[in-house]
């Protein structure tokens, strides 16, 4: 593709407003530098999608679209979470541009890796990953939990692009049939890879957040891996059957253990079958119960067939509409 190209560059926030004046600032300076390169067009948009903030970050969003060409915004009714915003940013910027970036607003991801990005992009990639180098800003903790996460994603059979979050970018193409799969519980990191078409990799070195607080506190990173895996493999069912077999060999160890110190005169009478059986089979019904209850729990949002997104304002639109007049 050799035609300047409009870009389109989707931003969720929740509670920014701190972080917004920067990130503005720094991928207008992306888009105005990638326009004078002759690479996209003048029209390209930076679409900040307010995924139902209590804070100032709507009024910024509005407040910088009247001043700035490239900035536009789109509105949610309500916090829908973060994917949830990113496909409701993809689906209005997909309508009218060749290409979408997805990015977080809080810097940490390196703005300078978009030109790069897009250079891949006109040498024929349809999805360009953003991979991260390194993971020196994330603790110890974090670092290791998020690589057994990998390892565990890929022993599912689950295909993921490690160490890549939903930094990326996608042609129109690649935009319309993400948006042809109908998931409720969402997890695009996942779910992008099966998209297919021809896809590349583009490494940067992941920065310290630029300001505020980090919205994936610990209970909501355990709830999105929980999510990524009983959304993509039935692995973890099929293992309740292993698991089953596993405790009963244990049980069958500790009674033949059992007869024996029965033998020896050193048992209780009566309480050490009572507490093995309690034990193995309780333990084996809240494990089945709990991993089973899980798909179920997937079933019954996805045959609701909810909304992901219900947006309240898109200015993007508002925008494009009076460009095309």
């Amino acid at each position: 593709m050799t035609e300047p190209f409009k870009l389109g560059i989707v931003v969720p926030c929740y509670n920014e407003e701190e972080v917004l004046p920067e990130t503005s600032k720094e991928l207008t300076r992306i888009i105005s530098n990638l326009v004078n390169e002759h690479k996209i067009t003048n029209n390209s948009k930076i679409v900040f999608v307010d995924d139902g903030s209590k804070d100032k970050t709507w009024p910024i969003i509005d407040e910088f679209s009247k001043q700035n060409d490239f900035v536009s915004g789109v509105k949610l009714s309500r916090n829908f979470g973060h994917q949830g915003a990113l496909l409701a940013g993809v689906t209005s910027a997909s309508n009218s541009c060749d290409a979408v970036v997805t990015i977080d607003a809080d810097l940490q991801d390196d703005v300078n890796a978009i030109p790069k990005m897009v250079d891949e992009f006109i040498a024929g990639s349809e999805v360009v990953y953003g991979v991260r180098n390194n993971r020196d800003t994330d603790s110890a903790f974090k670092r290791d939990t998020a690589e057994a996460f990998y390892k565990f994603m890929g022993w599912l059979g689950v295909k993921i692009v490690p160490d890549s979050a939903d930094f990326r970018l996608m042609s129109k193409r690649a935009c319309k049939v993400l948006l042809s799969y109908q998931e409720t519980n969402l997890f695009l990191r996942g779910i992008v890879p099966m998209v297919g078409f021809k896809s590349s990799k583009v490494f940067y070195a992941r920065k310290e957040r630029f300001a505020g607080t980090s919205k994936y506190p610990l209970r909501k990173m355990l709830k999105f891996a929980m999510d990524g895996i009983t959304s993509f493999s039935i692995v973890p069912i099929k293992m309740i059957m292993g698991l089953g077999f596993f405790i009963v060999l244990i049980t069958i160890g500790l009674l033949i253990y059992t007869l024996i110190q029965k033998a020896q005169g050193n048992v209780v009478t009566g309480w050490s079958s009572m507490m093995i059986s309690i034990w193995a089979l309780g333990g084996v019904q809240l494990i089945c119960i709990s991993v089973i209850g899980e798909y179920v729990g997937k079933i019954f949002s996805e045959v609701k067939r909810r909304p992901r997104f219900t947006i309240e304002r898109d200015i993007y639109t508002e925008k494009t509409i009076k460009e095309e007049k």
